[in-house]
C-alpha cells in the first residue's frame, strides 16, 4: 500500500485534471516553483518558442490529427515556424525532399508539439509527510500526487519516497492554493556535470555487456561511464551548454511478457549549466490504435516527463541506458530533431501505422536517420529462409493469415529496425568504431563525425515502487522465445482498448501506405497454391482420363 501522507492525492482525484484544463494559477515567487515554459530550454529551442494550451486549441500550427490525441491534456505549441510536412508524400520521402531543399542543414524550426502534461514545475526536498521543502525561507509546499491509472498495475509506494528523498527532486504538476498535484519525479542528482577521462571497453567487453551487468542494473546506482573522448584528456571535461544526440534503450519489465524487446527512443538537447539534461526532447514512438494501460502517447516531449511521469514514465517500469554523443555544434541533433517532426506529423495523421514487427519505435528512428544519411551497417533479418516457411506455417497452425504474415515480417525485418537491442548496440559500436576513426561518408555521418567530442554510456536504474523489477531486454527472437512462456497463455497481459481514430481527420490524397514484406510473400504464396492446386487437378484429371482409356473394350477384334 502507498504511504498515506504522500498519496492523499487519491481522496483529491478530481484536482489535477482540473487545473490541467483550466488556466493554471501563477506560480508564488519562490524560485523553487516557476511555469513549465518559464526561461529556459526545451531541447535545443528557447522556451519561450511554445505556448501552453491543450488538444483543444483552435488557433495552433500542430495538425488537427495531432491535437486530437491531447484533447484534454497539456501540451507546448510552437509559436511560429514551427516544422512543417509534406501531406502528399511518405514520411521518409518527405524528409528526403526537404534534407535535398535545405542542403542538409537544419533551419531552426522546433516542433510544432511537445507533450508536456502539466502547467507548473517544483523543485526541493520531497518529505515523507507529504510536503515539498523549497529554498530560503519559503514555507514546504503541500503536495499530491496525480491519481493511479486503473489499468495501471503498480504505483509508488514507500520505497518510491524514500528514493525520492535521498536528494533534490524536479516535479511537473498543477499547482493549485499552495497545493501542489506532481504528475512526474526526477532526482537532480542525475545531472553529469563533466565527461570524466575515456575509460574504453576493455577486453571482452562491450556495450552489450555493460548493459546486462547485474541482470540489466534494474536496482543497481545511477552510473555514467566515458567511452570516448577526441582530446584523450584525464582531466574532466565540463559539459555545461554542449549539444547532445542521445540514443535510449529501455529494458524488459518484470511484470509484462511482451515486453522482453524493450525499447528504443532517440533525444535531442542541450546540458544545463550544472550538468542537466532533464529538459531533452526525447521522441517516443508508440502505438497510437490502442489506448496504453499506462497513459502513454506516442510525442516528442521531456526526458523528466518521458522517464519520470507517475503513470506512464519509463523509470517506473524497467530499467534504462542511455549513449549520448557530445557534441560541439547543434547541427546534428537540430537536423534529426525536424526532420522526425515531419515523420511525427506523418504518423499522428495516420499516413503509416505503427507494427510491431516491421514499423516499430526503433525501426521508425533507425530509418530516419538512414534517411538523413547515417550509414548505420545492416544485419539483415533474423532468419530470412525460415520467414518463407514461418508464413504458411503459423497461419494454418493458428488458422490465421495475420499471425503467419507476423512471423514471416519478425524473422524477415532488418535487425536494427526490430529490436531496440540490436538498434542500440549497432549505432553505438559505429559511432566507437567507424564515425570516430575517421570513416564517415556523408550527411547525418559526416556531421557527427566531425562534431564528437565525447560519447557517453548511462545506466538509469529503474524507481523503486510496488512494481516488479524489470531487466535487460533480449538481443534476438530467439532469446525472447527463451524468457516468454512456452504457453501463451500463461503469458502476463494488460488487455488494453482500442482507439478508433476519426474518419474525417483522414487524407484522402495521404499516398498509400507502403504494405509490409508479408503482404507481398503472401501473393507469392497465393501464386504457389493456386498452382499447386492448378497442377494437382491436371494430374488427378490426366488420371483419370488414362484409367477411363484402360477399361475401355477395344477397338480390334
Amino acid at each position: 500500500m502507498p504511504p498515506r501522507p504522500v498519496l492523499a492525492v487519491l481522496a483529491a482525484a478530481a484536482l489535477y485534471c482540473t487545473a490541467a484544463m483550466s488556466s493554471p494559477a501563477a506560480p508564488p515567487p519562490e524560485a523553487s516553483i516557476r511555469d513549465a515554459l518559464a526561461p529556459g530550454l526545451l531541447g535545443l529551442y528557447a522556451t519561450d518558442r511554445f505556448k501552453l494550451s491543450t488538444g483543444r486549441c483552435q488557433d495552433c500550427l500542430a495538425p488537427q490529427q495531432a491535437l486530437w490525441y491531447f484533447n484534454d491534456d497539456m501540451i507546448a505549441v510552437a509559436k511560429a515556424d514551427a516544422a512543417g510536412y509534406a501531406p502528399r508524400l511518405r514520411a521518409q520521402e518527405d524528409v528526403q525532399a526537404w534534407l535535398i531543399d535545405g542542403k542538409g542543414r537544419p533551419s531552426g524550426q522546433p516542433p510544432s508539439l511537445l507533450w508536456i502534461g502539466s502547467p507548473h514545475v517544483a523543485e526541493g526536498r520531497l518529505q515523507a509527510g507529504g510536503q515539498l521543502s523549497r529554498a530560503g525561507n519559503a514555507a514546504p509546499l503541500a503536495v499530491t500526487l496525480t491519481p493511479r491509472l486503473s489499468s495501471n498495475r503498480a504505483y509508488m509506494d514507500d520505497s518510491s519516497v524514500a528514493f525520492f528523498a535521498d536528494g533534490e527532486i524536479k516535479a511537473r504538476g498543477a499547482l493549485r492554493d499552495e497545493h501542489f498535484v506532481i504528475r512526474t519525479l526526477w532526482p537532480k542528482r542525475y545531472a553529469i556535470n563533466a565527461a570524466a577521462a575515456s575509460q574504453p571497453l576493455a577486453r571482452g567487453e562491450t556495450i552489450e555487456s555493460l548493459v546486462r551487468a547485474e541482470h540489466g542494473g534494474a536496482q543497481a546506482n545511477f552510473a555514467v561511464r566515458t567511452l570516448w573522448r577526441r582530446d584523450g584528456g584525464a582531466q574532466p571535461m565540463a559539459l555545461a551548454g554542449k549539444p547532445v544526440l542521445g540514443f535510449i534503450l529501455n529494458g524488459a519489465q518484470g511484470d509484462d511478457d511482451e515486453s522482453y524487446g524493450g525499447h528504443f527512443a532517440v533525444a535531442t538537447g542541450r546540458f544545463g549549466g550544472a550538468g542537466e539534461w532533464d529538459d531533452w526532447l526525447v521522441n517516443n514512438f508508440y502505438s497510437l490504435a490502442s489506448v496504453s494501460e499506462k497513459g502513454i502517447i506516442a510525442a516528442t516531449l521531456p526526458m523528466d516527463a518521458y522517464m519520470g511521469d507517475l503513470n506512464s514514465g519509463q523509470s517506473w517500469y524497467r530499467p534504462s541506458y542511455m549513449l549520448v554523443a557530445v557534441l560541439k555544434d547543434a547541427r546534428a541533433p537540430a537536423l534529426y530533431q525536424e526532420a522526425i517532426s515531419r515523420v511525427f506529423s506523418h504518423f499522428y495523421r495516420q499516413d503509416f501505422h505503427y507494427r510491431h514487427a516491421s514499423t516499430n519505435c526503433a525501426g521508425i528512428n533507425v530509418e530516419t536517420l538512414r534517411t538523413l544519411g547515417w550509414q548505420i551497417p545492416r544485419l539483415g533479418g533474423e532468419a530470412p529462409l525460415k520467414a518463407a516457411m514461418a508464413l504458411p506455417y503459423m497461419a494454418l497452425k493458428d488458422v490465421s493469415l495475420a499471425s503467419g504474415q507476423s512471423a514471416y515480417d519478425y524473422l524477415k525485418t532488418e535487425r536494427t529496425e526490430l529490436l531496440p537491442f540490436v538498434a542500440f548496440n549497432t549505432i553505438g559500436e559505429d559511432l566507437l568504431r567507424r564515425l570516430t576513426s575517421g570513416a564517415a561518408r556523408s550527411g547525418l555521418e559526416a556531421q557527427l563525425a566531425d562534431d564528437l567530442e565525447a560519447l557517453l554510456f548511462v545506466r538509469l536504474p529503474q524507481y523503486p515502487s510496488s512494481r516488479a523489477f524489470g531487466s535487460d531486454p533480449v538481443l534476438s527472437l530467439r532469446e525472447y522465445q527463451q524468457r516468454a512462456p512456452a504457453n501463451r497463455a500463461d503469458w502476463k497481459i494488460v488487455p488494453v482498448a482500442p482507439r478508433a481514430f476519426p474518419a474525417t481527420f483522414k487524407d484522402p490524397a495521404a499516398p498509400r501506405e507502403r504494405r509490409p514484406a508479408s503482404a507481398r510473400a503472401t501473393w507469392v504464396w497465393g501464386g504457389v497454391a493456386v498452382t499447386a492446386l492448378a497442377a494437382g487437378g491436371w494430374i488427378v484429371t490426366r488420371r483419370r482420363k488414362t484409367a477411363s482409356r484402360r477399361l475401355q473394350p477395344s477397338a480390334r477384334r
